[in-house]
């Protein structure tokens, strides 16, 4: 298992330029049939924490029930809704990456654990956009400097880290299943 583990690494390491290319090329894919482009990678997610917050701090005047301590209700929202977006993209798409990219299982020499981290990368540049829109909330807010936000890089690490994973062991038992 150790070896496995280790051959994935090397393959990763070494055909990193490649998973990166393929990882722009992904999202550049992705973007070309919007009107907005790049841009719609962040406005979807904002339509959808803005019809969150309305309709739970204006509509419903949830925010006023003390669940959030001090802490602005659409910060307390979009900081547990940014990194859904992410986990339910690798739910629903990463566990059919091999199908997605079968052309570089059939026609190309390629790692297998390469195409599950071409995903993953894609969809960690849309994360990464969003957490640094998220760190713009915060500081619009005018929250504090806190030392926990020392634990944000390491998170999004770990939860990159995890959701690769995750989509290697998983996009290979969806490999055998139409």
């Amino acid at each position: 298992m150790l070896n496995t583990l280790k051959t994935m690494i090397v393959d990763n390491w070494q055909w990193s330029p490649q998973i990166w290319r393929l990882a722009r090329f992904e999202l550049v894919k992705k973007s070309r049939g919007t009107v907005l482009s790049w841009a719609w990678f962040v406005i979807k997610p904002a339509i959808y924490v803005f019809c969150f917050w309305f309709a739970l701090e204006i509509g419903l005047r949830g925010a006023r029930a003390g669940a959030t301590e001090g802490v602005p209700y659409i910060l307390w929202l979009a900081s547990g809704i940014v990194p859904w977006f992410f986990m339910q993209e690798m739910l629903g798409g990463g566990c059919d990456v091999l199908h997605k990219f079968s052309y570089l299982v059939k026609k190309i020499k390629f790692p297998l654990s390469a195409i599950s981290s071409i995903y993953t990368l894609a969809y960690m540049i849309i994360q990464l956009i969003l957490q640094v829109c998220l760190f713009i909330i915060y500081f619009a807010c005018k929250m504090p400097l806190d030392p926990y936000l020392i634990q944000v890089p390491i998170a999004i690490f770990l939860m990159f880290l995890f959701w690769d994973i995750f989509s290697i062991f998983i996009s290979q038992i969806t490999a055998f299943s139409k």
